[in-house]
């Protein structure tokens, strides 16, 4: 499995093997339009994000989590084999791009102005 079928508002930043980093519109999240912090990520790793930027836990299980911004992160959906992390990570970001993930829930502070914006973009205002 890759990442063949990604949706087109998805590119693939990175794939280094044990990690891979996929992201929405980077064409827009520029600072200009929208705030460069605020680019949707979609991390698979091998084994679980920590908290901290760029460190993980390693382990035998692989880990799909999209991030909205540093702090604001959706759970991590397990797998066992790359295989399926990467059929989940390619399901989750189409889901994204078509509006079908209420990102508002992931959001302790309402920020309206730029969900209205990202529903824009992800088919979520029509």
């Amino acid at each position: 499995m890759s990442f063949d079928s990604l949706a087109d508002d998805w590119v693939v930043w990175s794939d280094e093997g044990e990690k891979a980093v996929l992201a929405f519109r980077p064409d827009v999240f520029d600072g200009d339009e929208f705030p460069a912090p605020c680019l949707p990520t979609i991390y698979l790793t091998r084994g679980q994000r920590d908290r901290r930027p760029g460190s993980r836990r390693v382990g035998a299980d692989w880990y799909v989590t999209l991030a909205l911004e540093p702090e604001i992160t959706r759970e991590a959906d397990a797998y066992e084999d790359r295989e399926g992390a990467v059929a989940g990570a390619v399901a989750l970001a189409e889901a994204f791009a078509t509006g079908e993930i209420d990102y508002r829930d992931l959001y302790q502070v309402p920020r309206p102005d730029y969900f209205e914006r990202l529903d824009e973009l992800t088919g979520r205002g029509n």
